[in-house]
């Protein structure tokens, strides 16, 4: 598929999947004979897991990381015991990283409506402000 159709499938703009491109994040499998750049379902999953990884804060550095692992796990190329299980631990480090920056998020995702609650209280007149003395 072409790059149109990978950013509506991920909701990712064509710069942003340009940008992962020019990283090294994901390459296109193919090109077309007009030099489109053609992308599989491989591909975008990968885009997916990045875009899902971008809001946790997660660098590039680090997607890149847990790419590879990721990549060498599923590669089908058999892989010494040493290696599989220092690649399973590196997954298992950023399992543990996302659900430290999900919770985190809900942290401040209680505070952010903790505050829109108040400010909606205050603007229907139903707590004093500090200047009326209450």
């Amino acid at each position: 598929m072409q790059i149109g159709e990978v950013a509506a499938r991920t909701e990712l703009s064509l710069r942003t999947i340009r940008h992962y491109e020019e990283t090294g994040l994901v390459i296109p499998s193919a090109r077309s004979r007009g030099g489109f750049r053609l992308y599989t379902e491989a591909d975008v999953a990968r885009l997916m897991v990045i875009r899902r990884m971008k809001p946790l804060g997660f660098s590039l550095d680090e997607m890149r990381s847990l790419l590879e692992a990721t990549d060498r796990l599923d590669s089908g190329d058999e892989l010494s015991p040493e290696e599989r299980a220092s690649l399973l631990e590196r997954m298992r480090d950023f399992e543990q990283a996302a659900l430290r920056r999900v919770e985190d998020l809900r942290v401040q995702l209680s505070r952010a409506e903790e505050f829109a609650a108040d400010l909606a209280r205050r603007r229907s007149g139903a707590v004093p402000r500090a200047d009326d003395g209450g």
